[in-house]
């Protein structure tokens, strides 16, 4: 039997891959379809790059689709405690001790991740090592490529990420 793959999110990643969805299927793939029509109207398919082009597209787009709806067939929506725990939902302010940085971050599924946005993995490194502490806790992480270093969380909430 084969194991069933779950996906752990959070109501706002739920509804951001909802909104891709909508927006793969009611407007790129019509958008994609058009494209098609028009590159299969210039004559020859063999050497016509259009069309080519168009059908790489419309191959992206039908395997995204599947993908989110995969996701969303198999999705754990995670709700974010009440509690001062670290834990997937929660926006953590950290202090990293060898650089006197601090950075906030909000704890998601491997899906929501993107650090770029402030967003990061609960089963990342850091993401792992912080899981089940509280503020003030000094904790230790080790990085993927073996570098220890240490983080100081200097606050946790369920908030927005601007609203720390």
């Amino acid at each position: 039997m084969a194991i069933k793959q779950v996906y752990e999110l959070t109501q706002e990643g739920v509804d951001t891959i909802k909104e891709e969805l909508n927006e793969l299927k009611h407007v790129r793939r019509l958008e994609n379809l058009e494209a098609i029509k028009e590159a299969r109207a210039q004559g020859d398919l063999s050497e016509n790059a259009d069309y080519d082009a168009a059908r790489n597209e419309q191959a992206r787009i039908e395997s995204r689709i599947s993908e989110i709806e995969t996701v969303l067939k198999n999705v754990k929506i995670i709700k974010t405690s009440a509690d001062d725990v670290v834990n997937i939902g929660k926006q953590v302010s950290l202090l990293f001790l060898e650089k006197n940085e601090t950075r906030i971050y909000k704890l998601v599924g491997t899906i929501e991740a993107n650090p770029r946005d402030g967003k990061i993995s609960i089963t990342s490194p850091i993401g792992r090592a912080l899981r089940g502490h509280q503020k003030d806790d000094i904790v230790s992480v080790k990085s993927e490529t073996g570098r220890l270093f240490q983080i100081k969380i200097l606050d946790i909430n369920n908030g927005d990420l601007q609203k720390m």
